[in-house]
């Protein structure tokens, strides 16, 4: 529900238009498009969408919004799974799908300078031919901006990083109209404040990003991927462990549970084992060293009740094998016709994984709930995927309870309420639990950049409040 007046509105509207003509929308249709992601959250309409095309207009709109108390809730590829870009106070939904220019790329440096509504599969269509590559992968196509907003990771973090490791440097639009350029090109700087980390990761609350300049890899020589059921939960944990205690390069280590397993093989039309599985995938500097990291990955898996490998060595097969990985999410919902799903995701150190992993499966096992299992578990992080009718309270509130008490499991086991999702509105009372006083050191500086609260407000922190306890 918009906190503009009728009159605020047709004010904030006719600025915005005069700025950018046909590039401020009031139209039904894309207002309710600006008013959610892919989550389960409430959504909520803007007054007004935008389009801008540069930094410049950015800032404009920024001011703009600024004159009129209007609240401004940036806008990807709308992929966000914890309600980041719903507009709970109405005002201006930025849609930067249109600053999507990749604007230079250093082969020598492993560097890219990239503007935020760029996509993921966009940048990598134009960095391969280069030998290069964006290695992070949430899984959507989101775009650039949104990754960096929500310190997004992926699949191939247990080696490549997430979104903090490998944004070098951003340029960001503050709450008053001010341009900012943070970080640089330099892969070490010991100056001033690190405002770049500041930026990622917090949602659009303290500004608006527009360009970031990025890290690259270059593409690896030798390639294999592996599909390994295990007899076991613990073994499959087990063996992840050891893979990385040995110091194995893997590229990705994913888990499927029985349950998410069944499931892709229905959607997918496969035939995996019905029992815990690992997906792997290995790079290096030859298809030699490539083998030899497999064999040694494979041994360990032997000894934890791993069974044979499925290799997929070819392009094809490997694209075949990760699209069954990321089908996961389309392969839950095909379960339950008609329904949502609610995506959470908790992240623990990796000596707890096992433990942490069997307590939520046999909580979730004595629910009525839908709700499979899947992890990038080289990180000791899982998704539960509650598959859930959002009309039926019922659902809904036992959802609720399995995700609260799938939180408080993984911070007692020392860990995250969100290993990768970010916060948004769906986890605030989470963070408050997991960092006490420290949200107040966040509210401040919340504050201190964004004295109107303007900035997508109501996510991550509330600009107020009692001190945490």
């Amino acid at each position: 529900m918009s906190g503009l007046t009728p009159v605020a509105v047709r004010l904030l509207t006719a600025d915005l238009r005069a700025l950018l003509g046909e590039r401020a929308s009031t139209g039904a249709a894309q207002r309710k498009h600006h008013s959610h992601g892919e989550s389960w959250h409430t959504a909520g309409e803007p007054d007004v969408v935008v389009f801008p095309a540069t930094t410049r207009e950015v800032s404009e709109i920024v001011r703009i919004a600024a004159r009129h108390s209007a609240p401004l809730v940036p806008f990807g590829a709308g992929t966000s799974l914890e309600g980041h870009v719903s507009c709970l106070h109405g005002g201006v939904s930025i849609d930067l799908t249109r600053l999507n220019r990749i604007l230079r790329v250093s082969a020598d440096d492993l560097d890219v300078t990239v503007e935020a509504g760029v996509t993921r599969r966009q940048l990598s269509r134009h960095l391969n031919p280069l030998g290069l590559e964006f290695w992070v992968d949430p899984g959507a196509d989101a775009t650039i901006g949104g990754m960096a907003s929500t310190r997004a990771s992926g699949t191939t973090s247990v080696r490549y990083g997430t979104m903090r490791e490998v944004v070098l440097g951003l340029t960001v639009v503050l709450a008053d109209g001010r341009i900012v350029r943070t970080g640089g090109r330099a892969r070490k700087s010991a100056a001033g404040y690190d405002l770049t980390r500041l930026f990622v990761g917090a949602e659009g609350t303290l500004g608006v990003i527009t360009e970031l300049t990025l890290r690259l890899f270059g593409l690896p020589d030798g390639i294999a991927a592996a599909v390994c059921p295990f007899e076991t939960l613990e073994g499959a944990v087990r063996t992840v462990i050891e893979t990385l205690q040995v110091g194995v390069p893997v590229a990705r280590i994913e888990l499927l549970d029985e349950r998410m397993l069944d499931a892709v093989n229905r959607y997918a039309k496969l035939s995996y084992p019905l029992q815990p599985t690992l997906f792997f995938e290995f790079h290096g500097v030859s298809d030699r060293a490539v083998a030899e990291h497999a064999e040694i990955v494979q041994q360990l898996a032997g000894e934890h009740g791993g069974g044979a490998f499925q290799w997929a060595s070819t392009p094809e097969a490997r694209t075949e094998l990760w699209h069954a990985r990321h089908s996961s999410h389309h392969a839950a919902l095909a379960l339950r016709p008609g329904s949502r799903m609610w995506v959470t995701d908790v992240c623990v150190p990796i000596s707890a994984l096992a433990a942490c992993l069997l307590e939520t499966r046999r909580d979730l096992d004595q629910s009525t709930l839908t709700a499979p299992i899947v992890g990038h578990v080289g990180d000791g992080n899982f998704h539960v995927l509650f598959v859930v009718h959002p009309d039926s309270w019922r659902e809904m509130d036992e959802a609720r309870a399995l995700n609260d008490r799938l939180v408080h499991r993984a911070m007692a086991m020392g860990g995250t309420c969100t290993g990768e999702h970010g916060v948004g509105f769906g986890k605030m009372a989470h963070l408050v639990e997991e960092h006490g006083e420290a949200v107040e050191v966040m509210r401040a500086v919340k504050r201190a950049l964004d004295p109107q609260n303007l900035m997508n407000p109501g996510k991550v922190v509330a600009a107020s409040g009692p001190p945490a306890s």
